[in-house]
């Protein structure tokens, strides 16, 4: 567990299932590397590190996990490229929580390094990681992995969804949706057509998990977005949409790949560029308001 924070009556940790290396250009897209690398050090090959943050989500009542990282079913090829660890379950029990006690999952869409820990196969079977948990995604999203296609089925690993979908422990959604009381998802289309953010709101404060919308606080300009984007323009979009509120009310925004800042509040300076206030350093503006 690296971060903890209460908002209303939910607390908010968050666990890593580690970091993976990856292309510092696809991460970035179209922006030239003599400016992205100024943000996000690249190595000889030119990966930098990206981290697979899982936020838990407990009001006493419910036990919710957002995203289970990789996990352990890439093959031996994929792992030596991404020279993952798998260790969600692990990190869990080490922050005191049983895999037995969550009781609700969420993933924001099923690109295999959000939704690895899902599933494990033992003796040939896929198992649910979490047994006693109801999973969620959104319809769009499976019926898109389903076709397979050119531009982006090395992303969609089906054992981690199909089973649980088959089992019936999977329910897949079609638009906004509200989870259990006070924690709610909607759909912010730009990476995938049908990717999901998930709010948590309490005492009058809202806390988000961006998802890919936004990857990492090296993303936080509105043009800098994925080469993996399926449709960037509305990547664009949706993220000024979503700064807008998100500035307005001073939610608290937790990165699904950032490795050093998983949960920040964002505030705009004088420039009118969005920066990021890590939680424990001095609030930005609207917070003191």
């Amino acid at each position: 567990m690296s971060t903890r924070y209460t908002l209303g009556n939910f607390e908010l940790s968050v666990f890593t299932d580690g970091t993976y290396l990856n292309d510092g250009g696809a991460m970035f897209g179209v922006v030239p590397k003599v400016m992205w690398e100024k943000k996000a050090r690249a190595d000889e090959l030119n990966r930098i590190v990206l981290a697979c943050n899982s936020l838990l989500i407990r009001d006493g009542k419910h036990t919710v996990l957002v995203e289970t990282g990789i996990g352990p079913k890439l093959s031996e090829k994929r792992r030596n490229i991404y020279h993952n660890t798998p260790q969600l379950p692990d990190n869990l029990r080490a922050g005191g929580v049983d895999p037995a006690e969550i009781d609700v999952v969420i993933n924001t869409h099923l690109h295999f390094d959000h939704c690895g820990w899902n599933t494990y196969i033992e003796n040939g079977q896929v198992k649910p990681t979490f047994p006693n948990a109801r999973y969620y995604v959104q319809a769009g999203e499976v019926e898109h992995g389903h076709q397979q296609l050119e531009r982006d089925h090395v992303s969609y690993i089906t054992e981690n969804y199909d089973p649980l979908i088959a089992s019936g422990q999977m329910t897949l959604l079609r638009g906004d949706s509200e989870i259990v009381p006070g924690i709610s998802v909607r759909i912010y289309p730009g990476h995938t057509r049908d990717m999901q953010a998930v709010l948590v709101r309490s005492g009058g404060k809202t806390a988000c998990y961006i998802s890919d919308l936004i990857p990492m606080l090296s993303h936080l300009d509105v043009v800098w977005v994925m080469g993996y984007d399926l449709f960037p323009l509305e990547t664009i979009d949706n993220r000024k949409k979503f700064y807008a509120e998100a500035l307005r009310e001073n939610w608290l925004v937790a990165f699904t790949h950032e490795p050093f800042t998983p949960l920040a509040f964002l505030e705009e300076n004088d420039k009118g560029k969005v920066i990021a206030h890590p939680i424990g350093e001095v609030a930005p503006a609207a917070s003191r308001r």
